[in-house]
């Protein structure tokens, strides 16, 4: 009870900018969680769905593979679609890529979304609470100039003991908005080299099996038409 009428005594003292902060505070706090959740269910579809694909592209069976990927509404579900596509008009690696780089590109802003706003709302808290606490100090000033000569001193001190509150609170919301964005970040960064480095195994997987079937339809050639050994 005691830390609760602490919180409710500070919160009076900051000011009517502790308000604004309060805001901030709960915009922030959704939209990391939504991003938070939002991105960890993402990697895991991405995971599930490349298990999924994996054994299809290394038997080649690439019709198996598309109807994986075209019931999936994972991000790199939607990336290999487009290359697998792509495969029934061009079987040139970089038209392969070119479009698979198309899908990458509309994918990128759905991962970011939304998340650069906590760097921003971070800025806001602490701005808000060093104008809350400067529009604090200038009442203060302006109440002491006004007030008993004997009592000046304590009377200021403890005005900018009050406006100080406003700062603080300021700075203990933007502190945490700014380690959820750097976490964010970080989580998004990892998508997006996973959904990359994806990309590149798919292109050798369609590039390789044409090239090693190839081979191997070349050898049984040269072998049926190679000269037989005369006998003795």
């Amino acid at each position: 009870m005691e830390v609760y009428s602490t919180i409710v005594t500070f919160f009076q003292n900051g000011g009517v900018f502790m308000f604004p902060i309060v805001v901030i505070l709960a915009l922030g706090v959704a939209i990391a969680a939504e991003r938070w959740l939002y991105l960890t269910i993402t990697k895991a579809k991405n995971k599930a769905v490349w298990n999924t694909v994996t054994p299809h592209l290394k038997a080649g069976n690439f019709a198996a593979a598309l109807q994986v990927t075209s019931r999936s509404s994972a991000a790199i579900a939607q990336i290999m679609t487009y290359g697998l596509n792509r495969i029934r008009s061009a079987r040139r690696r970089e038209d392969v890529e070119q479009a698979m780089e198309e899908s990458l590109m509309e994918t990128l802003p759905r991962l970011e979304k939304r998340t650069h706003y906590l760097a921003t709302f971070a800025n806001m808290a602490t701005l808000m609470g060093l104008l809350g606490t400067i529009i604090g100090l200038i009442d203060a000033f302006t109440a002491v100039s006004n007030a008993n000569p004997a009592e000046k001193a304590e009377l200021l001190s403890a005005s900018i003991s009050i406006g100080m509150n406003c700062t603080a609170f300021g700075l203990m919301v933007a502190i945490p908005l700014v380690l959820i964005h750097s976490l964010l970040q970080t989580k998004t960064t990892e998508i997006v080299d996973g959904l990359e480095m994806a990309s590149v195994k798919f292109l050798n997987a369609i590039t390789e099996r044409p090239a090693s079937d190839g081979s191997a339809a070349k050898s049984g050639d040269d072998a049926a038409h190679a000269p037989r050994p005369r006998r003795a």
